[in-house]
């Protein structure tokens, strides 16, 4: 394709600058969302696994028979279980909830669904599915277990 002369660039050099710049600003495009305990997880960090997004509160009766199962799913080498406290609990007062609770999985100090257009759920818990790849496959409604999870991911 043939641009007009206004868009291209004379200058060889200049293509090499603008493809650097290009490549460095891609970088800066990386998300990354912050834990309970205050570090930072990135999401590229999870590329070629799968990761479960999971929606729970400490009133909710199904998230914490759900716990039991995360966890042992969150131990697979293929999957990754972060967690996003649905009432907005951050800080040490997340840290210890889920202590109280026995979440050894990740919790996010923030939703991270805002960054991908996800829609708050409209019941707990919910499992958001993301495949290797880094696509939303399905969101799951109710407690799930470590066998349908594990079925569903190949894990």
């Amino acid at each position: 394709m043939q641009y007009p002369a206004r868009f291209r660039c004379r200058n060889p050099f200049s293509k090499v600058v603008l493809v650097l710049a290009f490549g460095w600003l891609a970088g800066c495009d990386t998300l990354e969302f912050e834990q309970a305990e205050g570090e930072p997880v990135g999401w590229d960090s999870l590329r070629g696994q799968w990761v479960l997004v999971n929606y729970w509160a400490e009133w909710c009766k199904p998230c914490l028979e759900e716990i039991p199962e995360l966890n042992r799913v969150d131990k697979s080498s293929q999957i990754t279980v972060l967690g996003v406290n649905f009432d907005g609990i951050r800080g040490q007062e997340l840290t210890d909830l889920g202590d109280t609770m026995g979440i050894e999985f990740t919790m996010l100090a923030e939703d991270p669904g805002s960054e991908f257009g996800w829609k708050t759920p409209v019941a707990l818990p919910a499992t958001f599915v993301i495949d290797p790849d880094g696509e939303l496959r399905e969101t799951r409604f109710g407690p799930q277990t470590e066998e349908e999870l594990k079925a569903l991911t190949g894990g």
